[in-house]
C-alpha cells in the first residue's frame, strides 16, 4: 500500500519536534507570527499546527483576550502539540480538514498557516474556505518552501535516499517543495478574491546541534520512514548513517549550519 504523504503518526511527531522543530521550523514561526497584528478581542486560526510551533509563539504573542484555534488534519501531531501547553493557557485544538472547514463564515480576524499549504491536495477549494471564514479586511498568513534546491538540509535527505531507491524513491520531499512559483501562489490568492497581496523571500540558517541529530529527524521526524521500511531494500540505519555523513562532510558535524528559504505571503480579505 502506497504511504500516505500525510500521515504524521507514531513516533513521527516526536522526532518532528525534537530534531526538526528548533532547526527549520520554530525560526520561522517567529517570523511569522511577528507579522500578525490583530486587535485585542480577536479571533485568530491556525491551520496546519503540527506540533505547536507556531501555536506557542501565536499564544505567547497574541493579547490574553485574543481567541486561538489551532487545527490539523493529524491528530497525532495537535495531540502532541496540546501536551505542551498548560491547563490555563487559552489554546482550543481541534482536527479540521483545511478543504472543508467547520467554522462560520466570517469568523475569524486572522487564519494564520506555517508549511501546510503545500499538503492541501485541493488548493483552490482550501483558499476558498478560508476567504469564507474571514471576517472582511481579515488576513490570511502564511508561509510555503522555496525550491528545495535552496534548502541543503531536505535537498541532501532527498538526494541520498534517491541513491538508495533509484528504481522507486519515496517521494515525500518532492511534496512540501512542491509549491513556490511565485505566480501560481499569486493567482491562486487574487482567483479566491483576496487582494493586498505580498510575496517575501526570507532565507534563514537552519542550524542544528549535530549533522547525526538533524539527519534523525529528516527520516523520522516525517513519513518517509514508513516509505522507506515498506520498501524493504536498505534499512533504516543505513540510510541514516549515509545522510549523517554527508550533512556532516557538507554542512559541518556538530554543529551543523545550512541554508534554507521560505516565502512569506500575505493577503487581505
Amino acid at each position: 500500500m502506497p504511504i500516505d504523504n500525510t500521515a504524521f503518526v507514531g513516533a513521527v511527531p516526536e522526532n518532528y519536534d525534537r530534531h526538526l522543530g528548533p532547526v527549520m521550523f520554530d525560526p520561522y514561526a517567529k517570523d511569522l507570527v511577528a507579522r500578525l497584528t490583530v486587535p485585542a478581542d480577536a479571533s485568530v486560526l491556525e491551520l496546519a499546527c503540527g506540533t505547536g510551533i507556531v501555536t506557542r509563539r501565536l499564544r505567547n504573542h497574541l493579547p490574553p483576550t485574543a481567541e486561538l484555534i489551532a487545527t490539523d488534519l493529524n491528530e497525532a501531531m495537535f495531540q502532541y502539540g496540546a501536551e505542551k501547553f498548560g491547563p490555563g493557557e487559552k489554546v482550543e485544538w481541534q482536527q479540521a480538514d483545511a478543504t472543508d472547514l467547520p467554522f462560520t463564515d466570517e469568523r475569524f480576524d486572522a487564519v494564520v498557516c506555517q508549511f501546510g499549504l503545500m499538503f492541501f491536495p485541493a488548493k483552490e477549494r482550501a483558499a476558498g474556505e478560508i476567504y469564507r471564514i474571514l471576517k472582511p479586511g481579515g488576513v490570511f498568513l502564511f508561509n510555503v518552501w522555496d525550491a528545495i534546491q535552496l534548502n541543503d538540509l531536505a535537498n541532501t535527505a532527498h538526494l541520498i535516499i534517491t541513491k538508495f531507491f533509484p528504481d522507486n524513491p519515496p517521494t515525500f520531499y518532492q511534496v512540501p517543495f512542491s509549491f513556490y512559483d511565485r505566480e501560481s501562489i499569486r493567482s491562486l490568492l487574487t482567483g479566491t478574491g483576496f487582494t493586498q497581496i505580498q510575496l517575501t523571500e526570507l532565507a534563514l540558517p537552519a542550524v542544528s546541534g549535530s549533522a547525526d541529530d538533524v539527519a534523525h529527524g529528516l527520516l523520522h521526524g516525517n513519513p518517509i520512514v514508513s516509505a522507506i521500511n515498506e520498501r524493504n531494500e536498505a534499512p533504516v540505519a543505513e540510510v541514516e548513517a549515509a545522510l549523517a555523513a554527508a550533512i556532516a562532510s557538507q554542512f559541518g558535524s556538530a554543529p551543523t549550519r545550512a541554508r534554507m528559504q521560505a516565502i512569506v505571503c500575505s493577503a487581505r480579505k
